[in-house]
């Protein structure tokens, strides 16, 4: 049978009628198995209404991620790929020295921050680690996230 033929047949498309699906353990599914208050670090979010909240941390884990587990209003407009300001959020000083520098990717998103600070840093980049156990880090009261500002794409 030659192979045009063979990749024209229409027994090869046949749908069958019992589908094998299979699961894979959360274990394998990066960091999304971890529940709330597991870990040994702890971080301290200061909402943009002025509320404390403690959250227990893991290593590797970034302020969003956090926020996101622990369903504390920090928006993330571009989901983390570090194309936006939106989680943008603001650090202890001391904590600050202890951080990795910002790349410069990340300074040219913090520029487009509302209200940037000395310490200001995007949430999606702060990884936690044992130095920084016990930050504390504010959420600032507002954002620039254009598409929720009103604005509307044009193309150019």
């Amino acid at each position: 049978m030659s192979l045009l033929r063979l990749f024209t047949t229409k027994t090869l498309f046949k749908p069958t009628s019992v589908r094998a699906f299979s699961t894979t353990p959360s274990m394998f599914h990066g960091k999304s198995g971890i529940s709330r208050g597991e870990g040994p670090y702890t971080v301290h979010f200061i909402t943009a209404e002025g509320e404390k909240i403690d959250v227990k941390a893991t290593e590797g884990d970034t302020m969003l991620d956090l926020a996101q587990r622990y369903d504390i209003e920090l928006e993330c407009a571009c989901e983390g790929s570090l194309a936006c300001s939106t989680c943008h959020v603001i650090c202890e000083p001391e904590y600050y020295d202890k951080m990795e520098e910002p790349s410069d990717e990340e300074n040219d998103m913090l520029d487009l921050a509302f209200g940037l600070t000395e310490t200001s840093r995007l949430g999606c980049q702060v990884e936690m680690n044992d130095e920084l156990d016990g930050i504390t880090v504010r959420i600032p009261s507002a954002t620039r996230n254009l598409r929720v500002d009103g604005s509307k794409p044009t193309h150019h």
